[in-house]
């Protein structure tokens, strides 16, 4: 039975919310892990559902499990519940009261202006490889774009004449996001000298691809990221999200409305947006304690 569920509660989240399949991925393990609990221990269903859930929590609790962990297998147990109270598979929620851990919320690490330069500096562009990192970085800094957008970009994604990219976000959202200038240089002398080369004469709809003419994966943007920015001297730790971050944050330094921020992030909800009015915040008391004589 309860397999049946997970599976639908599956389709459902693919077919009816157009999910990504990585997030898809993420519920099917974090709910199969719940459910092989119950299984393992005899609870039954659906009677014994909220006393699973209640034990299921003071194992990871006993196990020392991140509150990170906690609070997102519990976040991917109570949408898969409520699921299942809309479709009637169930009468009522068990995760209704059940508390989370509090999370820290960690402000997302941003480069400054000055690193970012020196990274896009770091990259010949004298070959076929060093054309496509230039533009991906670019690209990725110009827009603000995940690293599964970017990575999942087509040729006609990119209209260079408008100075425009189409891109897909969580959910299959789509919206348009204006490119600058060094984005698009960059993107032309990808297409007219590196991309053809890559490609290898075969017709590939991916607009970044790697030696094989395929394209090119999420694990090799980080790489590339990586290295380059070891190349250019800066030893902090980044992430795939590092240039998006940054994007968000030297925006909203520079005076961009927090709506209009949002909207090219592609975030649904505008407090996922806000975390940034943080980090600009403290940018500017840094400002202020150092240029106003009586601060």
């Amino acid at each position: 039975m309860l397999e049946i569920w997970l599976n639908d509660f599956l389709d459902y989240i693919r077919v009816e919310r157009g999910l990504a399949q990585n997030t898809i991925l993420a519920y099917r393990s974090d709910i199969a892990h719940f459910l092989a609990f119950v299984r393992k221990r005899s609870f039954p269903v659906p009677a014994g559902l909220r006393d699973g859930l209640m034990s299921y929590l003071l194992q990871m609790q006993r196990l020392s499990f991140s509150a990170a962990t906690v609070a997102r297998r519990m976040a991917a147990l109570r949408t898969f519940f409520s699921f299942l109270v809309r479709f009637d598979y169930l009468s009522s929620d068990p995760t209704v009261e059940l508390g989370s851990p509090r999370l820290i919320q960690r402000l997302p690490r941003a480069l400054t202006p000055e690193e970012v330069a020196k990274i896009l500096e770091a990259v010949r562009v004298d070959t076929p490889k060093g054309l496509r990192d230039r533009a991906m970085l670019e690209l990725a800094y110009a827009c603000g774009l995940r690293v599964s957008e970017l990575v999942g970009l087509d040729v006609g994604s990119v209209n260079l004449e408008a100075g425009l990219v189409r891109v897909f976000g969580k959910g299959a959202r789509e919206r348009v996001v204006p490119v600058g200038r060094a984005a698009c240089q960059a993107l032309r002398e990808y297409l007219r000298r590196g991309r053809p080369v890559l490609c290898g004469g075969r017709q590939v709809r991916a607009l970044f691809v790697n030696r094989r003419g395929e394209r090119l994966t999420r694990q090799g943007f980080w790489k590339l990221l990586k290295y380059y920015a070891r190349a250019a001297g800066i030893t902090k730790n980044l992430s795939p999200h590092t240039l998006r971050h940054s994007f968000a944050t030297h925006m909203l330094e520079n005076g961009a409305d927090l709506r209009v921020v949002q909207e090219l992030l592609g975030h649904a909800d505008i407090n996922t947006t806000q975390v940034y009015t943080h980090l600009t915040g403290k940018r500017l008391r840094e400002i202020f304690a150092l240029a106003h004589p009586r601060a």
